[in-house]
């Protein structure tokens, strides 16, 4: 639909993003049509929001976009104001279409790419699956493995005692609580979300936030824990993995930092083992910037 309005094929395509299905579905894509996949994505990570993808950070516009769901429903849109327009528009569009639609967007060129994408993104997430598999084999401690290869941290290891979660307007929302297990016995950590983790607080302190990544997994076997699968009595570790420095220019933490979600946070970067003293957002303040 993209192509017919551009009036030309397109040579390669790209994920928006190196998270969920957003990762996968360029590789469908290209499967049935034979194009290319270029190794990157926008994101270095999932957001929630089109404004946050890095093609559309550094300039890149987001129109045309052709939105498209299983039953053959499409919608165009050719122009408009910005990404956040843009976003609004599409995310109604997909509401309406049953909550999943398919989306076709950054029409670029390849200097476009080279200067915007975050680089090698599919590759690093392939090398870090291998190693998790061959240590889960090997029977070696999975979370050791993935804080290995991705020059992560442990920032808590503990069991979910609680969670809020809410659906509203396209986007999972709330925040889970951990009591501290093994050496964090005695001490806890929450977590804000909003279809991906915000920031985390050991015992009331803030030692980790966007656009950093906050990454839950299973104990045991490194399985992440998204969280829509956040549940009671998950024994969980929590880890911190460093973001891509395109995510740290100011023009980039205007959309995609701590504040942009609403938290009383300033961004910064890495593992804060001894920061000032921040107040944990009351529920309305996430859920009053979703609503907006």
């Amino acid at each position: 639909m993209l192509e017919r309005h551009v009036g030309r094929p397109f040579s390669a395509v790209i994920p928006a993003e190196i998270g969920g299905g957003n990762s996968v579905e360029p590789l469908l894509v290209a499967a049935r049509s034979g194009l290319p996949v270029l190794d990157g994505d926008g994101m270095g990570r999932a957001f929630p929001e089109m404004p946050m993808i890095t093609y559309f950070i550094y300039g890149v516009s987001c129109y045309p976009c052709a939105v498209v769901d299983d039953k053959g429903n499409e919608v165009l849109f050719p122009s408009g104001v910005d990404a956040a327009w843009l976003e609004r528009l599409s995310r109604g569009s997909a509401v309406l279409m049953g909550g999943h639609a398919g989306c076709a967007v950054a029409v670029m060129s390849g200097a476009d790419v080279k200067r915007t994408a975050i680089a090698g993104t599919l590759s690093k997430a392939r090398d870090l699956g291998s190693a998790v598999r061959r240590a889960r084999a090997a029977g070696e401690d999975v979370i050791s493995t993935i804080l290995e290869v991705t020059g992560g941290r442990r920032l808590f290891q503990g069991k979910i005692v609680d969670v809020e979660r809410r659906t509203t307007a396209g986007w999972v929302s709330g925040r889970v609580h951990l009591d501290g297990v093994g050496d964090d016995r005695g001490s806890s950590m929450e977590i804000a979300f909003r279809n991906e983790n915000l920031a985390a607080w050991h015992d009331g302190r803030p030692v980790a936030m966007v656009p950093d990544l906050i990454c839950i997994c299973h104990a045991d076997d490194g399985e992440p824990v998204t969280t829509e699968l956040l549940r009671y009595g998950f024994r969980v570790a929590v880890l911190w993995i460093d973001c891509d420095e395109k995510l740290k220019t100011p023009e980039a933490l205007a959309v995609v930092g701590p504040r942009s979600f609403g938290l009383d946070l300033d961004y910064v970067a890495g593992v804060q083992t001894s920061p000032p003293a921040g107040s944990i957002p009351p529920e309305e303040t996430i859920a009053g910037k979703e609503a907006s």
